[in-house]
């Protein structure tokens, strides 16, 4: 011992050293600590990713059987969208409204009769394919709106009522728009109503004595001319054809081929003049092209070819001689 100890201090450590179960207790306690520092760091990291508080409430508070009622509701969602995609829309409700009119029918609201009023120009089929009617159709499930809507579209039909009386009569009252005249512009011919409306394309010959208007503008202003035009026989049993100019005024066309062109004002008086004409001095029997009365002091009349060789003619035979060559 040197007083301060070292040695006992020394010797203590030697004994410790030296002591197998002093060496196996501590190897025993370190690989512990190490598996509860382990642990709790496992522990920590499981905390930390546990799921959050809303959906274990959720989860506890959704209704018995919420599951089914979502897959079953993508699953319509699914085929809703492939249905739309695929452009099967038109096809899917057609199959759905034939199906519930085939029940109303089934049970004795099929459409056993049909009563038409007012029908001129279509025929009973046309009015029903256009209304919307088939054969599958059931009184129960006919929208009468919509086959009114769907009739009053029709360029034929101004007005309509369609009336349901259970359990199986339908009743389809029209009022159809009559053909006026035939309007012709950038070449193709239409049937008009009186106010302009365009009825069909002009294909049948049942048309053919309608007067014949040209031009842009002259399906809408026709009728008050044709009227005007009826108060001068004269004139109107002559005219072929009225052509619209320029949206502003008229010419008319005669059945001998004669272009009358009338001015922008004044028709009557210019219609009341021709028609005064004809009865005096047979205008429109004369070898003539063209009768120009635009211009509100005179009257310009244009001779065919013939017509104007044949004048010249006269007038050159009706020259003077010179002297001396007689």
């Amino acid at each position: 011992m040197d007083g301060g100890g070292r040695l006992s201090r020394s010797l203590s450590r030697t004994r410790s050293q030296s002591n197998p179960q002093t060496r196996v207790a501590s190897a025993t306690q370190r690989p512990r600590a190490r598996g509860q520092a382990s642990a709790r760091r496992t522990n920590t990291s499981i905390s930390r990713y546990e799921e959050p508080h809303w959906i274990a409430v959720l989860e506890r508070r959704r209704p018995r059987g919420f599951g089914l009622a979502a897959t079953a509701l993508v699953l319509i969602g699914a085929i809703v969208m492939g249905v739309t995609k695929g452009g099967h829309t038109d096809d899917v409700l057609g199959a759905l409204s034939d199906t519930r009119n085939a029940a109303a029918n089934a049970i004795g609201f099929r459409i056993t009769s049909v009563a038409i009023t007012g029908r001129k120009q279509l025929t009973q089929d046309e009015i029903l394919a256009v209304g919307g009617v088939n054969g599958r159709s059931s009184l129960l499930f006919l929208d009468a709106a919509s086959a009114r809507d769907k009739l009053k579209a029709d360029p034929w039909i101004s007005d309509a009522t369609v009336q349901k009386l259970y359990p199986g009569r339908l009743q389809i009252d029209i009022t159809e728009r009559l053909p006026f005249a035939l309007w012709q512009e950038n070449g193709r011919v239409s049937v008009i109503s009186a106010d302009g409306t365009v009825l069909e394309p002009y294909v049948a010959r049942r048309f053919v004595s309608l007067p014949l208007v040209v031009g842009k503008g002259a399906e809408t202003r026709a009728r008050d001319f044709l009227n005007l035009l009826g108060q001068y026989p004269q004139v109107r049993s002559q005219v072929k054809a009225i052509v619209f100019v320029g949206e502003r005024r008229w010419n008319l066309r005669l059945a001998d081929g004669i272009d009358v062109r009338l001015p922008e004002f004044e028709v009557e008086k210019a219609l009341a003049t021709l028609s005064k004409m004809d009865k005096e001095t047979g205008l429109f029997s004369r070898d003539i092209t063209a009768i120009d009365m635009r211009l509100p002091d005179r009257l310009t009349v244009r001779l065919s070819e013939d017509a104007a060789k044949a004048r010249n003619d006269l007038l050159k035979d009706k020259k003077p001689k010179k002297a001396g060559n007689a």
